[in-house]
C-alpha cells in the first residue's frame, strides 16, 4: 500500500541554534522523541517503549533540516523530517515535519506528532 506525505506545521518559540540540536542529537531527540536515541555519523537508533528501530540520517543541513529514514523503509522514499522555518518578517521559529503514513493512520499519526511537539516545546520552556 501506498503511503500518504504529511506535512505538519508548529510554531515553537526557541533560537533555531537550540531547536536544530533538539532534532539532531541523541540528547535531545532522547528528551522529547523517543525514550532513547543513538546517533553516530548518519547512524540512528530510537527506542520507544522497549522496541528498537535502526535507520539512518539520509540528508541535513546545520541549523535547516535533518532527514531520517528507518531501516523498514530503506529502498522507497518514504523518511521523516525536521525542518526550521523561520519568518523573514517577525523572526517567528516554525518546526516543519514531513512524514508518510498509512492512508488509514493520519488522523492517528498526526496526533502522536502533536504530541511530541508539545513534549518539545515543553522541554524548550515554550
Amino acid at each position: 500500500m501506498d503511503k500518504k506525505k504529511i506535512e505538519l506545521e508548529f510554531p515553537i518559540k526557541s533560537s533555531v541554534k537550540i531547536l536544530y540540536q533538539c532534532l539532531s542529537t541523541s540528547s535531545g531527540l532522547s528528551e522529547w522523541f523517543a525514550d532513547d536515541v543513538t546517533i553516530k555519523k548518519d547512524y540512528a537508533k530510537f527506542v520507544w517503549e522497549g522496541q528498537e528501530e535502526e535507520g539512518r540520517v539520509i540528508a541535513k543541513k546545520a541549523d535547516q533540516f535533518i532527514r531520517y529514514q528507518l531501516e523498514e523503509n530503506e529502498g522507497t522514499d518514504y523518511y521523516f523530517e525536521f525542518a526550521i522555518k523561520t519568518d523573514p518578517l517577525t523572526g517567528d521559529v516554525a518546526l516543519m515535519i514531513t512524514d508518510f503514513v498509512d492512508e488509514d493512520e493520519e488522523e492517528e499519526q498526526t496526533l502522536l506528532w502533536e504530541s511530541q511537539v508539545g513534549e518539545l516545546r515543553h522541554i524548550l520552556g515554550g
